[in-house]
């Protein structure tokens, strides 16, 4: 793989943060819903921010 500059890195950085933050809220939103489809409606949103950042993690591999 070919090396990445650093503000590559910082934004890269910035980016896997907001995945982490928004997959821990989604999932305390799901984990405190009480409508079965608003609960899969957070719970779906979690897994696709947690997908998305080990997506960009392979960029630090």
């Amino acid at each position: 793989m070919n090396e990445i500059s650093e503000l590559d890195l910082q934004n890269l950085r910035h980016l896997i943060g907001g995945f982490s933050t928004t997959h821990c809220k989604m999932q305390a939103y799901a984990e405190q819903a009480s409508d079965p489809n608003v609960k899969q409606f957070f719970q779906k949103s979690a897994q696709s921010a947690m997908e998305g950042k080990q997506q960009l993690m392979k960029f630090l591999q």
